[in-house]
């Protein structure tokens, strides 16, 4: 890239006035006889070609670029608990694998634990070429600390190209400490993985309250990290293993650690609608907590789990849990209804890969009915009264 600076020594109102003739895009600001450049430069170099010489020089800061040729290979770390991985690196694996078909590169699987045989076996029947473990008692439980020295030395050693984490609690607060021990970029909360022929890893998500989908890339950095939520991509298929197992020294590793493990609090065990197969989701088009109850012949027919959008746990209808979103929870059930939703960018990456979905709404530019696979345009205080009737008559459920 590079910028412009000015030497101000040589600066007169003349020459400011000259120089703010020069730019098309008004990058010049004259204020008690000091002449600067403000954010609206885009380094056209014109006032360093056409304005007074040596009054504005052209610095070139870009970095040397990196032998991309020297980094191979998509990395994902496989969070565990009680050493069984965590599913969302089972669907991060088969991202990799289909990204890393662009690129000829191999796929690789982290494996941090203390009893480690299972998880090698998933992770292979899943078909990696290449399973990394390391293996001590001191990491049954994860500790950012150590876990982060495990994942330095992975890199080193392997010089790989891409590492990517589940977007979960756990992948959160770890994925950055390992992005600034490797002195590189991180995008957290992804929704879409691409990759360029030259390894370059195209990380998409929604930017600005959603308004713009950002699609980031950083060609000059290795390794490039990113982090995904759980939901959002598939699992591969099973394959008959055929990836080899390395067995890394942890000997030389520091396990030091100032952070010290006190208790662990188990929260009561409540239903993740990430899990559910059937959701009935609600949005703000539902005006008073009582009319929750006209929902409840469809949802008791479907044996559906409720689900909602972000304005109706702000009124305390819901749970935190039972949001679906970007800010709440990634959903992938056989069948999803949507009720009074018009779809933000946050709602629909959180759902769209629903298996069938079907919406309800008055707007006919709702933005879910181009996500839907039936879309049902109406006042949802007419149209699931009817449906409720209609569903009695057909004698599948009783008024309630």
């Amino acid at each position: 890239m590079g910028y412009i600076k000015v030497d101000n020594s040589k600066v007169t109102k003349a020459v400011a006035d000259q120089l703010k003739q020069i730019c098309p895009f008004n990058a010049f600001e004259y204020v008690d006889e000091y002449l600067s450049i403000n954010a609206s430069c885009r380094v056209c170099k014109l006032c360093v070609k056409k304005g007074p010489k040596g009054v504005c020089e052209f610095i070139d800061d870009s970095r040397p670029k990196i032998d991309k040729s020297l980094y191979k290979g998509i990395a994902v770390f496989m969070e565990q608990h009680h050493n069984v991985c965590h599913p969302v690196g089972f669907e991060l694996l088969g991202k990799a694998k289909e990204i890393a078909s662009k690129t000829q590169e191999k796929v690789y699987a982290i494996v941090i634990g203390s009893d480690t045989k299972s998880m090698v076996d998933a992770c292979l029947s899943y078909g990696v070429d290449d399973v990394f473990v390391y293996e001590d008692a001191l990491y049954g439980e994860f500790n950012v600390e150590r876990y982060t020295h495990v994942v330095e030395t992975f890199y080193k050693k392997y010089q790989n190209n891409v590492i990517l984490f589940g977007s979960t609690p756990l992948g959160r607060s770890f994925a950055p400490r390992v992005a600034a021990r490797l002195r590189t970029g991180l995008t957290a909360d992804c929704t879409m993985l691409d990759i360029t022929e030259e390894g370059d890893l195209l990380q998409i998500r929604p930017a600005f309250g959603g308004n713009i989908m950002a699609k980031i890339n950083t060609p000059n950095n290795r390794p490039q990290l990113a982090t995904i939520r759980y939901k959002m991509f598939n699992r591969p298929a099973i394959v008959e293993p055929f990836g080899q197992v390395h067995y890394e020294s942890v000997l030389d590793i520091p396990k030091s650690s100032k952070i010290t493990l006190v208790e662990t609090v188990h929260k009561p065990q409540a239903k993740d609608i990430s899990e559910s197969e059937i959701i009935i989701a609600l949005g703000r088009g539902i005006k008073k907590q009582k009319d929750l109850e006209l929902i409840e012949p469809l949802r008791a027919l479907l044996g559906a789990d409720l689900a909602c959008t972000r304005p109706l746990i702000e009124n305390g209808w819901f749970d935190a849990r039972h949001q679906i979103g970007l800010s709440g929870r990634t959903v992938k059930p056989k069948l999803l209804i949507n009720i009074g939703i018009s779809g933000s960018v946050h709602f629909i990456e959180g759902m769209k890969e629903s298996e069938t979905i079907i919406t309800i709404n008055q707007d006919p530019r709702c933005k879910l009915f181009d996500h839907s696979h039936y879309a049902i345009c109406g006042d949802l205080y007419q149209v699931v009264p009817k449906l409720n009737e209609l569903l009695e008559q057909m004698g599948v459920i009783k008024h309630v």
